[in-house]
């Protein structure tokens, strides 16, 4: 089966685009910031991609002076995490 040379281009594209963003990320962040991101995006995707998102965005705008360590990824997720209800249970 042939495809069209203009089918080819927004997967070229696509892969473009993954390879600057992984790219982008393997500066911004420390190898155990990463890692420390990879174990948060097995259990947490939304919440891995959201801090990714963030940190792209100022990488991109130059705010970003030096990489991101394992402690600012701990900061950043707790600050990005829902706070815990607290549940009062009355026994009668």
């Amino acid at each position: 089966m042939m495809s069209s040379p203009g089918q080819k281009q927004p997967e070229k594209d696509q892969g473009e685009k993954k390879a600057m963003r992984e790219a982008t990320l393997r500066m911004a962040f420390t190898s155990e910031a990463r890692q420390r991101l990879a174990n948060v995006k097995m259990v947490r995707p939304d919440l891995a991609s959201s801090i990714e998102e963030y940190v792209i965005q100022l990488a991109s705008s130059g705010r970003l002076k030096k990489a991101v360590d394992d402690e600012q990824v701990k900061q950043m997720l707790a600050s990005m995490q829902d706070k815990k209800r607290e549940m009062k249970i009355r026994r009668i």
